[in-house]
């Protein structure tokens, strides 16, 4: 199958340092508009890989992201939102990147070419047939991911994965890929940009329809997250108010007593 890494071709702008800082602004914009359309095409294997994640998380499971650099680092924000959104263990989905926590905040140098580390930080988790491994990487070669996504089939644990160009060793390794084509790069090659937003884009569909799915939103409402700050606690009211027409002091007095929107609500309708 033949492979181009349309993320590494040349931007169609030139001269970047002689832009003036407004026309600048409004090319990156332009560029950031594509992207959504560019998901649109994806739909179908997000859809694909968002019901095996389901799957899994309603049987027992875990999700695991694994990625290097600025993919790494939004697989484990994603990871690292789930519980205070949506009120679920912090060991439900587990984000880890190449190179170790160091990565996150400091670029380690070569840890995304070891194709055997993925596979053994996964099995620090015990990661098992239950489980499922999201593989994220824009350029769709990343050895640490590739290697990792292997390791996984050849263990029966079910493997996804993220990345923007098309036929990538990546996308032919994972069961259920996700290729969201983004081309050129505004600055050639710096996929952080519009790779990067696409990423962040879809882990954010994945997490949430997963979420949703299994029954952590009620309305529209994220009636389980985690009440760790006063603008929190006051939406946490706020829901309470509109579902079951209270007053204000009422229901912060319900939210006092049983800490969870979810259960403040349930806990007056069975009064």
């Amino acid at each position: 199958m033949s492979f181009t890494r349309t993320t590494e071709q040349s931007s169609k702008y030139v001269h970047l340092e002689k832009m003036p800082l407004g026309e600048l602004l409004q090319n990156i914009n332009n560029e950031d508009k594509t992207i959504p359309l560019a998901i649109e095409k994806a739909l179908p294997q997000i859809e694909a890989l968002a019901a095996k994640v389901v799957e899994k998380l309603r049987n027992g499971g875990r999700l695991f992201y694994i990625g290097a650099g600025t993919s790494g680092r939004l697989g484990i924000v994603d990871a690292s939102e789930c519980p205070p959104t949506f009120g679920v263990p912090f060991d439900l989905v587990i984000g880890l990147i190449a190179g170790g926590d160091t990565a996150i905040r400091r670029a380690v140098e070569f840890a995304e070419d070891d194709r055997e580390q993925a596979w053994k930080d996964l099995c620090e988790y015990n990661i098992n047939e239950r489980d499922i491994v999201i593989g994220i990487a824009a350029s769709g070669t990343t050895p640490y991911v590739i290697g990792g996504l292997e390791m996984c089939n050849a263990n029966n644990i079910a493997t996804g994965c993220i990345t923007c160009n098309q036929g990538s060793p990546l996308a032919t390794t994972a069961q259920y890929p996700v290729e969201v084509v983004t081309g050129p790069e505004f600055v050639t090659g710096s996929s952080r940009m519009k790779a990067g937003t696409a990423q962040k884009l879809v882990l954010n569909m994945i997490s949430t329809s997963a979420m949703i799915q299994l029954g952590r939103v009620k309305g529209n409402k994220m009636v389980d997250m985690q009440l760790s700050n006063h603008k929190l606690v006051d939406r946490g009211v706020r829901m309470i108010m509109d579902e079951i027409n209270i007053s204000y002091e009422e229901a912060k007095a319900l939210l006092d007593e049983h800490k969870n929107v979810r259960i403040a609500i349930d806990a007056y309708a069975n009064r």
